[in-house]
């Protein structure tokens, strides 16, 4: 089994598991995040494990910091959907996982109804159906590689990516899709994250 939760990336100088909207997964009263590696600017990166994570949250979290911040919704290491806001209401969206997503039918650039999917698979119908979803969703990817490229820009990342850059990894098949999101966020430009142990020893 993969990870499934959301990886939330913003900024803060303060710890970011300290905004309210982390309130019902943060210890005492929860278990449900965990910090990783920092980067350089107070940008930040939780792991969580939430039952309900989304837009909603994610506005109150920019309004919070005043910084703007994205999450990866991720199933299963498999598909992730990535959104991303600014502060003045500039929205982002792209899906991680191309293949599988269209496979599963799941991503909000996924516009197809699927009906009797247990009946079609293995099909040939099932197969077109799917290319079909896979190709929607790689004609979304410069708009979406262009969408993340400004959103990194306001976030005051100095050096604009390349957008080949940006579009390679948006299409890339990554084992576990979460590394994904990863490479996504040092892709944009952000810091390097950085060891904090190394970092107290030196």
């Amino acid at each position: 089994m993969g990870f499934s939760g959301q990886y939330v990336f913003g900024r803060s100088e303060r710890p970011l598991l300290e905004a309210p909207v982390f309130d019902a997964i943060r210890p005492p009263w929860g278990d449900g995040a965990c910090e990783l590696w920092p980067r350089p600017g107070g940008w930040q990166t939780l792991q969580l494990r939430a039952e309900q994570w989304g837009s909603e949250e994610l506005a109150a979290l920019v309004e919070w910091t005043g910084a703007p911040a994205c999450f990866a919704a991720i199933f299963d290491s498999d598909v992730a959907d990535v959104v991303g806001l600014c502060p003045d209401g500039r929205e982002w969206q792209t899906v991680l996982g191309l293949e599988i997503a269209a496979e599963m039918g799941i991503g909000q650039l996924d516009t197809h109804d699927t009906h009797d999917t247990l009946e079609l698979l293995g099909t040939p119908e099932y197969a077109q159906a799917c290319a079909a979803r896979q190709a929607e969703l790689e004609e979304a990817v410069p708009a979406c590689a262009r969408a993340a490229i400004a959103w990194a820009s306001a976030a005051g990342v100095a050096t604009a990516a390349q957008q080949s850059a940006i579009e390679a990894v948006l299409r890339a098949h990554e084992v576990f899709v979460e590394e994904g999101f990863i490479a996504l966020i040092d892709a944009l430009g952000f810091p390097p994250a950085v060891d904090p142990d190394e970092e107290s020893e030196e």
